[in-house]
Parts: structure tokens; C-alpha cells; sequence
């Protein structure tokens, strides 16, 4: 009887497996919302320069930029108010929507390096991605904590410990990262996934 009894559990879980999603979970921060851009932007203003993204390849703005100024140029980004307004990554509104027909979909944002960017960060997701139900928002340091099949990250950083696959989004930082699935755009997720 006892035997009976577990085969029925194991073949439950074998039909709850097959019904089962894949999860993506997505980066927030130059994947969704372009932060490079408005940094840029923030610090041509206050330094008078005229800082572009393609200067930024292989590294962020710090190598970009004079020593001198990189503490200021860190403390734009400190400023709860940064993320409040950044603009949307081409597409991923609409192909995000269109992932989640096929797939559990997760925002993440590794949000503790700016512990006060919270609040802008959520009312952000909420005004530009409506869809994305707030149990499906993840706040986290280490992005290895994620229960996901795929992470689509600009950070290559977030993939040494992450279970699933890490498939690079690029940005001018990370052009010359190797080992990954990379995609350009919104529009190459579509195709790697839809």
C-alpha cells in the first residue's frame, strides 16, 4: 500500500513538473531603464563636458571621466531622486508584456548598492511597467538568490553564482565580455524567446 502511495506522489509531481514555466528574471538598471543615459546627462551639466555613450566602451563613466570627478559623478547616482524619472529601454515594455504569456516574469534590481533608490525605483516600475505585478518586483544585494531559469542582466558579475543562464544585455560597459549569450536589444529578446 505504502508503494502504491508513493508512486502516485512521484507521478503528481512529474505532471506538476510538465505544466511547469520557465522564469526570466530581469535587470532593472540598463536594461529596462536607461541610467547610463541620464548619468551622462547629469554630469555633462554639472561639469560643463560633453561626455557620449560610445566613449563608454569596455567601461562605465568613471573611465571617462577625471579622477577628480569621480566622487561627484558617484554621488548623482546616491540621489534618491536619480531613478525617479529615467527613460524606458526601446521595446521592453511591449516584449516584456509579450514574455509573459510564455513565461514567469521577475524584475530585479541589485537596488542595496543604492539602498535609497527604493522608492523611486518601485514607483518607476509601477508607472512605466503596469503589468508587472508587485509580488514580481525583487529588491536584492547578491542576484545568485534568484530562482530563475534565465537572468537577462547587464552585469556579468550577476551570473558567477546565478543558477539558471545569464544572458547579457549589452551596454557600452560590456562590449568586450565573452561567455554569454548576448543580446543588442529588446527586439533580439523577442527573437531568443518568442
Amino acid at each position: 500500500m505504502k508503494r502504491i502511495a508513493i508512486d502516485r506522489i512521484a507521478i503528481d509531481r512529474i505532471a506538476i513538473d510538465r505544466i511547469a514555466i520557465d522564469r526570466i528574471a530581469i535587470d532593472m538598471d540598463e536594461t529596462i531603464a536607461d541610467a547610463v543615459g541620464k548619468h551622462i546627462t547629469l554630469y555633462n551639466e554639472a561639469f560643463g563636458a560633453a561626455i557620449h555613450r560610445d566613449q563608454l566602451v569596455g567601461f562605465g563613466i568613471r573611465g571617462a571621466i577625471p579622477e577628480e570627478h569621480h566622487a561627484a559623478a558617484e554621488a548623482m547616482v546616491h540621489s534618491g531622486a536619480f531613478f525617479a524619472d529615467l527613460d524606458v529601454i526601446p521595446e521592453s515594455q511591449a516584449v516584456i508584456h509579450d514574455l509573459q504569456a510564455k513565461f514567469e516574469v521577475f524584475i530585479t534590481s541589485s537596488a542595496m548598492e543604492v539602498p535609497s533608490s527604493f522608492a523611486a525605483k518601485f514607483t518607476w516600475l509601477e508607472r512605466h511597467f503596469p503589468f508587472i505585478p508587485s509580488s514580481h518586483i525583487v529588491f536584492c544585494g547578491d542576484k545568485s538568490i534568484l530562482a530563475a531559469d534565465y537572468l537577462i542582466d547587464d552585469t556579468p558579475r550577476h551570473f558567477k553564482h546565478f543558477r539558471g543562464e545569464g544572458i547579457l544585455f549589452s551596454a557600452p560597459h560590456n562590449r568586450s565580455v565573452q561567455g554569454f549569450r548576448r543580446v543588442e536589444s529588446w527586439l533580439d529578446v523577442r527573437k531568443m524567446f518568442l
